[in-house]
């Protein structure tokens, strides 16, 4: 996995979930917030961060600031994925469908600002299991951690691209 540069893309955000949590000590009740943010550059990067903070906008500001250092590389045919896959993480599961050009994102919530911000036009989603919106972004990026091209395919099986083709 190489190292993705922030500095040198021009990420966008989105703020997916943002929790109240609430602490009870013996003076009374604490209250923090949660952010949960995705950012992208909608040409095959994307990244996801949480933070929290007492008030919303640092809390936002910390989970953009986690999402910038845990960014990855989609591979993208065309306008959507190369093959299908199931992402898993804890209770969470997430199938993901590469779908024909024009059909656009068919997801959920948090999966479908993933795809988004990915730059991935036309997905299938189907959420398993847990509907936790980290749960559900971590599975998604289990998923995309786990696509190939074929490209990759053929150099991991040391056979020729028109040999995968047939």
């Amino acid at each position: 996995m190489e190292f993705i540069d922030p500095a040198k893309l021009d990420l966008e955000d989105n703020v997916v979930a943002i929790n109240r949590i609430t602490k009870v000590v013996k003076g009374g009740r604490r209250l923090r917030f949660s952010a949960l943010v995705v950012v992208g550059d909608k040409h095959g990067i994307v990244g996801f961060g949480t933070g929290k903070a007492q008030e919303v906008p640092e809390a936002i500001r910390k989970a953009i600031e986690a999402a910038k250092k845990n960014l990855i590389k989609v591979p993208i045919v065309g306008t959507t994925l190369p093959h299908e896959i199931l992402g898993v993480y804890g209770g969470g599961r997430i199938l993901l469908k590469p779908a024909v050009e024009g059909s656009g994102v068919a997801a959920g919530g948090a999966v479908r600002s993933v795809m988004e911000l990915a730059g991935i036009a036309d997905v299938t989603s189907k959420r398993l299991g847990s509907n936790t919106p980290v749960n559900v972004i971590r599975a998604t990026f289990e998923g995309l951690k786990g696509l190939k091209n074929a490209e990759e395919v053929s150099a991991l099986r040391g056979v020729s691209l028109e040999h995968l083709a047939k």
